[in-house]
């Protein structure tokens, strides 16, 4: 029997500055070195050119956002994934006109930009006031077609959801993506959600027996709000799982590192497929689903 179709994923982790040109050099520094490690595809963090400024409402903050066209970091990471053959997606702060996303872009191994998935769900809590800056995305849930795999990526607070993964399986995705930035709570300092995030994505992989990875950032960071300093310590722990939810690559909470993991994608969906999860699905018994409140009928 012949190889099955084989691809190696990495995902990065590191501390920010709140220097752009710092950062992306950063990016570019640890995308290089996962290549040299062998890695096809490459995930980078939310939001990696800055520090999570989503800790305060700072009107002078929206500065940061840049079109999705001629976007200088897209750009760079274009040439970046030409240059070594990889797939990389980009995430970035993006205006359109008068619009606002929590985007990332979707970088083939020729550099082709793939196209773009903006973040459908967007938190409000003390330290994470994303609804001050983001439109709900409008994308919806995609998958791109790269060269190694066709691949669904969201990002951080859409993790929490299990419809999204689910959507992504659905569409053929053979794994999914989730660049983040989450961290301690600025509002308890004793909650602690690190193993619960976890633990959910790891469901989401083994439900739709998909490999998943997931790129968190480290470091503290501290922004100037309108009520003094708030504080977020980031706890990276980023992690790779196999199609079963099992962790099979893992970060620890505080140092840049690079993790790496093979997969053997025709071996994983033929488990996928013999499994019977997706056999036996009933959309037809589903429409709960699409209201607030779980009723089963809609005015």
């Amino acid at each position: 029997m012949e190889d099955g179709r084989k691809v190696v994923v990495a995902a990065l982790q590191f501390a920010c500055s709140d220097s752009a040109s710092e950062n992306v050099d950063t990016a570019e520094r640890l995308v290089r070195d996962a290549h040299k490690k062998g890695a096809n595809i490459i995930l980078i963090q939310e939001l990696f050119e800055g520090y999570y400024f989503c800790q305060a409402q700072r009107e002078d903050f929206f500065q940061r956002a840049r079109p999705y066209k001629g976007n200088p970091t897209i750009m760079r990471m274009q040439k970046l994934a030409k240059e070594l053959s990889v797939v990389i997606p980009v995430s970035f702060f993006e205006e359109a006109n008068n619009a606002h996303y929590n985007s990332v872009a979707i970088i083939d191994a020729d550099g082709t930009d793939l196209g773009l998935y903006r973040k459908s769900h967007i938190p409000d809590g003390p330290g994470y006031q994303e609804k001050f800056y983001f439109n709900p995305g409008d994308t919806g849930f995609k998958v791109f077609e790269t060269k190694f795999a066709k691949i669904g990526v969201a990002i951080c607070w859409d993790q929490w959801f299990p419809e999204v993964a689910r959507a992504m399986a659905l569409q053929g995705a053979e794994i999914l993506f989730y660049p983040t930035a989450i961290g301690s709570e600025p509002q308890d300092e004793g909650l602690d959600s690190r193993e619960h995030w976890r633990r959910v994505m790891q469901g989401h992989a083994g439900a739709n027996l998909v490999p998943l990875v997931a790129s968190n950032r480290i470091g503290k960071e501290t922004i100037e709000t309108e009520h003094g300093n708030s504080v977020i310590t980031f706890y990276g722990n980023s992690f790779i799982a196999g199609p079963t939810g099992e962790i099979v690559a893992s970060a620890n909470g505080k140092d840049e590192e690079i993790i790496i993991a093979e997969f053997d994608l025709d071996k994983i969906k033929s488990k996928r497929h013999s499994w019977g999860v997706f056999r036996d699905r009933r959309p037809d018994l589903y429409s709960v689903l699409l209201t607030f409140d779980g009723s089963k009928s809609r005015p």
